[in-house]
């Protein structure tokens, strides 16, 4: 069963419908199966802490956070020296983003934006098959950057205790703690506080639905904030003629890597690039095995490879669907990339697949997704910032602007009040 290959235009809403509505995961089943669980962390704080971790994990807790300073690792040093290498590309992207608190006068009076950081903020990283250490930097680094004061890591116990990976992060990048709890209830640990877990203020960081789950509906609850709404990974790829085939399908692939529910799509006006792109799927499949089934779900259920007429169209349905990822490997990527509006994070020629930002080149991996990309943007540092604006009003403005006051005030019934504060303070009032 080949990944399609749709011919379509602007008019086939039928065919590309499925694309623009399938994207966001439905969370109603795992948000039922969470509540309880929320519930009893809120109530009984560590003691259901440490029902939860035996009853999920079979894990038998003795405490529940780990101070990484108390701990010896001994990881890799070529492993360190991969991940210190990301950390440094990551840090001199994000400091580009610093904000600096500011004042203008206007109209005879100083108004200004100062600059604050949240004040807490927990970091989820998943366990087991799904342990993404990456994740660690791209969440704790801007907030770093962004001055948070406190940050603790959330991640699920293994049996042979956290990976030394996870300790070794925690302790390069100075995080006061590690939880060990994971899933919903350590997402709900994080939002109430519990005896021995301090509450956090902001979330962020991938998960299962159960997790996903707990961050949206805790948000809604307004006792969190958090990245944005999550969905399967995504990546789409614009493409000509003289994109490479092989290149494009292993990129594909690097999404379809993720689960069965990734998707991965190609637009491009050349139907000879088309049909190659889907031969190189097939040699993929049979030359790189691993995880197969689950790559072989996510490319023929998923995904696509759609043929436009004009490359004008590509660009349209790609902001249409606001990938996660988007990918230009075109003969004038500039201009391709002038003309799109709506994307998690962009990789130009042929030589930035996703794989890059996952890592190592600086950008951040925490991406909106499920269309998100029209509303939300990538985490990074004023992800973590608030914005207090202020005003200090002179006497004589104040006197100047005060019948402007007056008229608005009346208008809006509010004179009473509104308009006498402004007017005891004008000439001749006490």
């Amino acid at each position: 069963m080949p990944i399609p290959i749709l011919h379509c235009d602007r008019n086939s809403k039928e065919e590309l419908s499925r694309f623009l509505s399938g994207a966001r995961e439905d969370l109603s089943t795992a948000t039922n199966r969470i509540l309880p669980i929320l519930e009893g962390v809120r109530n009984r704080g560590d003691l259901a802490l440490f029902e939860y971790t035996e009853q999920f994990d079979g894990i038998k807790l003795s405490e529940l956070t780990i101070d990484p300073k108390s701990v010896k690792t001994n990881v890799d040093p070529k492993i360190k020296e991969a991940f210190l290498r990301a950390k440094s590309n990551i840090e001199s992207f994000h400091n580009a983003q610093k904000r600096e608190s500011w004042s203008q006068v206007v109209d005879g009076n100083r108004l200004g934006v100062k600059y604050t950081p949240v004040p807490s903020l927990a970091v989820y990283a998943p366990g087991g098959k799904a342990l993404y250490p990456s994740s660690v930097l791209m969440g704790v680094i801007p907030a770093k950057i962004a001055c948070v004061p406190s940050i603790q890591l959330i991640t699920p116990p293994q049996k042979n205790g956290i990976p030394e990976i996870l300790i070794w992060l925690a302790q390069i990048l100075e995080i006061d703690r590690i939880v060990t709890v994971g899933g919903a209830q350590g997402i709900a640990a994080a939002a109430y506080g519990t005896q021995s877990v301090p509450k956090s203020e902001f979330i962020v960081g991938p998960g299962n639905s159960y997790v996903a789950a707990a961050k949206s509906f805790l948000s809604g609850q307004g006792l969190i904030g958090i990245d944005s709404p999550a969905g399967p990974s995504e990546v789409c790829i614009i493409a000509d003629k003289d994109a490479n085939p092989k290149w494009i399908a292993c990129d594909m692939l690097s999404q379809a890597e993720h689960g069965e529910d990734s998707s991965a799509i190609l637009l491009t006006t050349d139907k000879t690039l088309a049909e190659k792109v889907k031969d190189e799927l097939e040699i993929a499949f049979v030359e790189r095995p691993k995880r197969l089934s689950m790559k072989q779900k996510a490319i023929y259920e998923n995904s696509s490879i759609i043929v436009f007429p004009s490359m004008d169209d590509c660009i349209w349905f790609s902001n249409e669907l606001a990938p996660e990822h988007l990918e230009i490997q075109t003969k004038d990527n500039e201009s391709v990339f002038a003309k799109i509006e709506h994307a998690g994070s962009v990789f130009l020629g042929p030589y930035s697949p996703v794989a890059m930002g996952d890592y190592i080149s600086g950008t951040n991996h925490i991406l909106p997704t499920a269309r998100g990309s029209r509303i939300y943007s990538s985490l990074g540092v004023d992800t973590f910032l608030k914005r207090v604006t202020f005003q200090e009003v002179t006497k004589e403005s104040l006197e100047t602007l005060y019948p402007f006051v007056k008229l608005m005030s009346e208008l809006e019934g509010l004179d009473e009040e509104h308009g006498t504060s402004v007017k005891v303070r004008t000439i001749g009032q006490k």
